[in-house]
């Protein structure tokens, strides 16, 4: 049984700040989220603490290990490093991947496809939390041109090259926010021990429309 908690926000701007109030009302809101899930959370430890397990939050092992399986297929696959958007002080590629401007997505090797992790960007254009984000159907996000796109290449990535660029496009919210993308990368992430894990996709430079 799942329960469903509905809040409305409103926010005052002037025209010329509606940028930066955007910007802070995200935060806010993920803010929000993150503090019910962690009432929901004591409140019912057993239940929601299981779900949790299945996640990669930020620190954790598995979190680090899928980063650097991000990064070295994405090298293999290219040829080519990751364009890092801020390196300094980034310890880990865990710390890259999380800071990363463009939004890094990943998701199952299914036929239905599910998310499964996005980085910091990845949430904010998702408007989601890492908690909620297995909840969301990679069709939902992509919509329905930016999907048959990405199946008509999947041979490609999987079976051929690895990976694919896609054209740029609009990807939606999980609160029905469109976001606009100049282009996608899509690549098959590999384990360690060569097999493929998860598909990752990259949407570059992308803003709210």
């Amino acid at each position: 049984m799942r329960s469903v908690l509905t809040i409305a926000f409103q926010f005052s701007f002037e025209n010329h700040l509606r940028e930066s109030v955007a910007a802070m009302a995200r935060q806010y809101v993920r803010a929000v989220m993150a503090s019910v899930q962690r009432v929901a959370m004591a409140i019912a430890p057993f239940r929601i603490g299981s779900q949790i397990e299945m996640k990669h939050p930020p620190g954790s092992p598995e979190a680090l290990t899928l980063a650097k399986w991000i990064g070295r297929s994405y090298r293999v696959h290219t040829g080519a490093e990751i364009r890092w958007s801020d390196t300094e002080d980034a310890d880990s590629p865990l710390t890259l991947l999380w800071k990363h401007s463009d939004a890094i997505l990943c998701c199952s090797l299914k036929a239905a496809p599910m998310l499964m992790f996005a980085n910091s960007a990845g949430l904010d254009i998702l408007e989601t939390t890492l908690i909620n984000i297995q909840d969301m159907p990679l069709e939902m996000v992509l919509g329905d041109e930016g999907r048959q796109v990405l199946f008509l290449e999947l041979p490609k990535i999987m079976n051929q090259q690895g990976f694919a660029y896609l054209p740029g496009g609009v990807c939606k919210s999980s609160m029905g926010r469109q976001a606009s993308y100049e282009q996608a990368v899509a690549w098959k992430v590999l384990g360690d021990d060569g097999a493929p894990h998860c598909l990752a996709l990259m949407l570059v430079n992308w803003t709210f429309i």
